[in-house]
């Protein structure tokens, strides 16, 4: 758990530098204007090639784990649940994206069941190994295979990326965020001009 606190506040350090906009003030980290995660190309468990332009108007809400992670993703994605619920009518504005990091365990079908188990409006999205690594890249996620026994763990930089309706990043949420602030930031984003 140290070292992924460490990671965290690496990874935390330069996007910590975005914070700098004199826009309304957010408990996520505020990264408008951002050079990074501005695309990805994956594939969704129905087998169709998915970007960030086929949720256009929508808030989008991406997060990278695992399917077998045992607390960090699960957390993750419950707060996202408890976001859009605690949103009401306006929760249906909110697409959620989990992008797995692990492709060579989790299938189409194993991720369509994970996702659908937090809420059947959540789409999960995956790639191949280098087509993983190229959007970790992009995203600058940072993951690692740990070996666990005769298997192996992922260790993963553990933020929810926040786009607003015209497909511009404007937040990173932290893993320890609590759903009621970042509710607060989402119905920010919610309140502000979306595409006509």
């Amino acid at each position: 758990m140290n070292r992924r606190r460490l990671l965290a506040g690496l990874v935390a350090a330069p996007l910590a530098l975005w914070g700098c906009n004199d826009g309304p003030s957010f408990h996520s980290m505020d990264v408008t204007g951002a050079d990074f995660g501005k695309d990805f190309r994956l594939t969704d468990t129905e087998g169709r090639v998915r970007t960030l332009a086929d949720f256009r108007g929508k808030l989008v809400m991406i997060f990278f784990g695992f399917v077998q992670c045992p607390v960090v993703c699960p957390t993750a994605l419950i707060r996202a649940v408890e976001v859009r619920r605690a949103l009401g009518r306006e929760g249906e504005k909110i697409q959620v994206i989990f992008i797995t990091l692990d492709p060579e365990r989790d299938t189409p079908e194993v991720i369509k069941g994970y996702t659908d188990a937090f809420d059947p409006a959540f789409i999960g999205l995956y790639s191949d190994l280098a087509g993983t690594e190229k959007v970790a890249k992009e995203f600058r996620v940072y993951y690692q295979k740990v070996p666990e026994g005769s298997s192996y763990t992922i260790d993963h930089t553990a933020y929810t990326y926040v786009y607003d309706g015209l497909g511009r990043l404007r937040l990173t949420v932290r893993h320890d965020q609590p759903a009621e602030k970042t509710t607060e930031d989402i119905r920010r984003l919610l309140g502000q001009a979306q595409p006509g």
